[in-house]
């Protein structure tokens, strides 16, 4: 088993599989349109990343940024790898939609304005597709672009290692812009390979365990645990692509039983997603029982669904203790949390009143204001510290007390790129009382109970009505359990200022099939009424309004999840367009 303190760069550690492991597949892509040069050895990844490294030197490129656009595959790999090569900072991103440029363009255009890439990677399709673009907008045309897949192969006996070290930035991870524009977490690889080893410590993983990933390899899970990982533990991994997922999960579950996996997870929707579309008879297919870690993470773990998936697919042979419920975010390289592996999900629950007024109360499950949370563990790593503090005054908060999460440790990352600012508030936080730190701010709600870290909201997103604090994303699963044509994972609840008043307002997506784009006015006024009687019976709160979308029309980051600060723009500015009232 490798330790952190073999290496001290990601490039150190690919070169010593290439050297010692080199026929071994690193990787393998079970993507429907790649019958054939669909794996790669360490051997094949280190001469591609050399490869890629000598033409980039070539360039003068050495301490600069690259832009990655790529699909999901292998030539995203040996791009990353070949960026780390070259001692040039990797900036992972997806390529603009032509069809949705409206939607995709705005955020790819704030990351090259931030990051300032002195190159941009990609595939020559890719950049085909960016050439027709560039007539309109001439900021693409004047970036540099390099086809990686379109370059001499035989400039890798030419490559010479950069000076680099553990405290090297290794990439910048954009944040996803769920509640902000994105910044550019630096990365260094000495937090990654400390959070490499955290992860691998906290799944047992080794070169026995067998790993599969549909994720985004540009987001921090889907690269990190996904790419990254397998490389570290050297096991094998499989990777799909977030389209043959989505498109249909059974792929997912399917690839699961062919192949063996033992780890695979991703963040809550994508089980409620299996729940939603796997059926009885597909169900009968699989068989689960080597999945030992099944992790849950990114956005809210809710009870109901790792209940109901224990439920649904025991007779494949899941169990409940393969569940494992963690937390973590970009800032923090990528893991924070987990419980034990192999231990059962801790189900607590608390009057829901009472969270919203910052105080822990345990109740019965059975009792009508009880709120069902799941513990994501805590302090599993010994050198990394989470705290709860006030917000606002910075001290440490007693017991029994909600306050935003503090978290010190190796794997917190440098601070965001450029922004000097930002970086001294989040990243460098102490406590008010002891003078302890530097902590890093995560902008998340929660606190600690028996032994576990639970996660009640983010700061930005509460929403405060007479007094009253009140977490969106309860609100919204109650509005998306109430009547089935409301689409799961598809609804906002913020609130705006209307006559110095603030006042609620939900919006949620109303399902496909709809195609007219009109709801007749009385099957409209159900479902609101529904979502109104829904909120004022779980949450004492009646909605002043609610707007029905079109399927596929709610504000998403590019990792999918809900804008609500770009829901509420669009609902003050009337660019948010509900149905038709028919």
């Amino acid at each position: 088993m490798i330790h952190n303190s073999q290496f001290s760069t990601l490039i150190e550690l690919l070169r010593w599989r290439a050297a010692h492991q080199s026929e071994q597949v690193g990787y393998t892509c079970l993507f429907a349109d790649m019958p054939a040069g669909n794996t790669i050895t360490y051997n094949q990844l280190d001469r591609q990343a050399r490869n890629i490294a000598a033409h980039l030197a070539a360039l003068g490129t050495t301490g600069e940024r690259a832009l990655l656009l790529y699909p999901p595959g292998l030539a995203y790999i040996a791009a990353f790898f070949g960026c780390l090569y070259a001692g040039i900072v990797a900036v992972p991103t997806y390529p603009p939609d032509p069809l949705r440029l409206k939607q995709t363009l705005p955020r790819f255009q704030a990351i090259v304005q931030d990051a300032r890439p002195a190159v941009v990677l990609t595939t020559e399709s890719i950049l085909a597709m960016a050439r027709g673009l560039f007539a309109t907008y001439p900021g693409l045309g004047a970036l540099h672009w390099m086809a990686t897949d379109a370059l001499a192969d035989d400039w890798a006996d030419q490559w010479r290692p950069p000076q680099v070290d553990g405290e090297v930035l290794a990439f910048l991870q954009y944040t996803s812009g769920s509640t902000a524009a994105p910044k550019g977490v630096m990365v260094s690889h000495a937090n990654l390979l400390h959070n490499l080893s955290y992860i691998q410590q906290a799944f047992q993983l080794s070169s026995d365990s067998v790993s599969l990933t549909w994720l985004p390899h540009i987001h921090d899970m889907g690269l990190i645990d996904g790419i990254l990982q397998p490389l570290y533990s050297g096991c094998s991994a499989y990777l799909m692509s977030p389209l043959m997922f989505v498109q249909r999960p059974f792929r997912w579950l399917k690839a699961i039983t062919d192949y063996r996996v033992t780890h695979s997870g991703g963040p809550n929707f994508a089980y409620e997603l299996c729940l939603r579309k796997v059926q009885p008879e597909q169900s009968a297919e699989l068989e689960l029982s080597c999945w030992l870690s099944a992790y849950n993470g990114a956005e809210p773990v809710r009870a109901s669904t790792l209940q109901a998936f224990s439920q649904i697919f025991a007779e494949a042979g899941f169990r409940p203790h393969y569940f494992y419920p963690c937390y973590g975010l970009a800032e923090a390289t990528l893991m924070v949390s987990g419980v034990q592996l192999g231990e059962m999900p801790c189900y607590r629950s608390f009057d829901s009143v009472a969270l919203g007024q910052g105080q822990v109360v345990p109740v019965e499950s059975e009792q009508p204001a009880a709120q069902t949370l799941v513990g994501c563990g805590a302090n599993i790593f010994a050198d990394t510290q989470i705290v709860i503090a006030d917000p606002v005054s910075g001290h440490r908060c007693p017991p029994g007390q909600v306050g935003e999460i503090w978290v010190s440790g190796p794997g917190i990352a440098q601070g965001y790129w450029q922004r000097t600012k930002e970086t001294e508030e989040t990243f460098q936080a102490y406590l008010a009382d002891t003078g302890q730190g530097p902590f890093m701010r995560t902008g998340d709600l929660g606190f600690l109970d028996h032994k576990h870290l639970f996660v009640a909201g983010r700061i930005k997103d509460l929403i405060i009505l007479n007094g009253r604090n009140y977490y969106p994303q309860d609100i919204e699963q109650s509005v998306e359990a109430c009547h089935p044509a409301l689409r799961p994972g598809c609804s906002a609840a913020f609130s705006v200022d209307q006559d110095n008043v603030e006042r609620l307002v939900i919006v949620a997506e109303v399902r496909s099939g709809r195609e007219t784009g009109v709801v007749p006015e009385a099957e409209r006024l159900v479902l609101a009424n529904h979502i109104k009687r829904a909120v004022g019976e779980h949450h004492e709160v009646i909605p002043d309004d609610v707007v029905l979308l079109a399927a596929g029309t709610i504000p998403k980051t590019s990792s999918g999840k809900i804008q609500r600060h770009a829901c509420r723009t669009g609902y003050l500015t009337g660019e948010l367009l509900p149905f038709a009232a028919g």
